[in-house]
């Protein structure tokens, strides 16, 4: 199976791209540039149900499927990316993202660099990491609304505290100012217009937490208990996936935890020059999913349809559907902290 995410990286062209691209870390960031112009444009939807009240609620379907579908899943990688890659030059110009932008697309300022290179990535999903799948059977619903509402619940202490123990005051600092902020933001435009508050502000973050959540159990599933630091043994990559060509190549998520400073636009040639290490390895690589509708039919315990979209890869140990099935199960089984 050859990975067809591959695209040609992004050449500036044009006065405009190549003035936009001296201001960049990595000229390949230029659409990042774009994409941040869009969901400003947006936004402004978002500004314009302040001055609606109550009739708010009427236009917030539209704004929502706008937010949703036109721009959320773009933004949150892109979040992602230029967490781990600094996007501009300038470093006064990288709040953009998380400060002005991010509020408006369910992110609180500051959390997701405190909780995602913080905290994931050192511990990566390790009983230490506060985001871990392992302590989980990870077909079940029940554990996963468990997990989804311990998140919710104690997400901000337990980061707070997680930077706290290990000395990480810097990190603390971002983090707690960009949580007060955000609320305390919103708790003062509710004063101005609840029923846009709401729509624009509080319910984008706990539905995009939930989503996070899910990704991060679709990312994280299927867990080696014998190897569970190795990432190629406690993540899983998706290829040839829609999601990959709007994501920024995010299904690659074996190589990110091995190399998180790898450019997006490399994943797919590394996944092809090394899939015999893969094979070695026994990971689990999907095509034609992605992580979202890893983690639903999970949920559904619906193994023997992921497993008919595993790739097989070289090196690794020949299974028929029902081997492949026990395989992905065996992998699923929850494991003691």
């Amino acid at each position: 199976m050859i990975a067809t995410d591959v695209r040609p990286a992004y050449v500036p062209e044009g006065a405009l791209a190549v003035r936009v691209a001296s201001w960049l870390n990595d000229p390949r960031d230029v659409p990042f540039v774009s994409l941040i112009a869009q969901c400003l444009a947006w936004q402004l939807v978002g500004i314009v149900l302040f001055f609606l009240g109550p009739t708010a609620w009427w236009v917030a379907p539209v704004y929502w499927a706008g937010w949703g579908f036109g721009f959320l899943d773009r933004f949150i990688l892109m979040l992602h990316c230029t967490s781990h890659r600094a996007l501009f030059k300038d470093r006064r110009f990288n709040n953009i993202i998380p400060w002005l932008v991010g509020p408006f697309y369910g992110q609180t300022p500051e959390s997701y660099f405190a909780h995602h290179m913080g905290m994931h990535h050192p511990e990566n999903n390790l009983p230490t990491d506060l985001s871990t799948t392992m302590p989980y059977q990870r077909d079940r619903l029940s554990h996963w609304l468990h997990y989804f509402g311990s998140f919710i619940v104690g997400g901000i202490p337990s980061v707070a505290l997680y930077h706290y123990r290990k000395g990480n005051t810097k990190m603390l600092r971002r983090f707690i100012l960009g949580e007060s902020c955000f609320w305390l933001g919103a708790a003062l435009l509710l004063y101005v217009n609840v029923h846009a508050t709401l729509i624009v502000f509080v319910i984008p973050v706990v539905a995009v937490r939930a989503l996070m959540m899910a990704g991060n159990w679709g990312q994280h599933a299927f867990v080696d208990a014998a190897d569970p630091a190795n990432p190629y043994r406690n993540s899983i990559t998706c290829i040839n996936v829609r999601y990959n060509h709007r994501c920024f190549n995010d299904g690659y998520h074996i190589l990110h935890h091995l190399r998180p400073r790898t450019h997006y636009t490399e994943y797919p040639v590394e996944f092809e020059a090394n899939k015999a290490e893969y094979g070695k390895q026994d990971a689990i690589v999907f095509q034609g999913i992605d992580f979202f509708q890893v983690w639903f039919f999970l949920m559904l315990g619906r193994h023997d349809w992921l497993a008919r979209r595993m790739v097989r890869l070289p090196g690794a140990p020949a299974r028929s559907d029902a081997e492949a099935v026990a395989f992905l199960k065996q992998r699923l089984a929850a494991i003691p902290g």
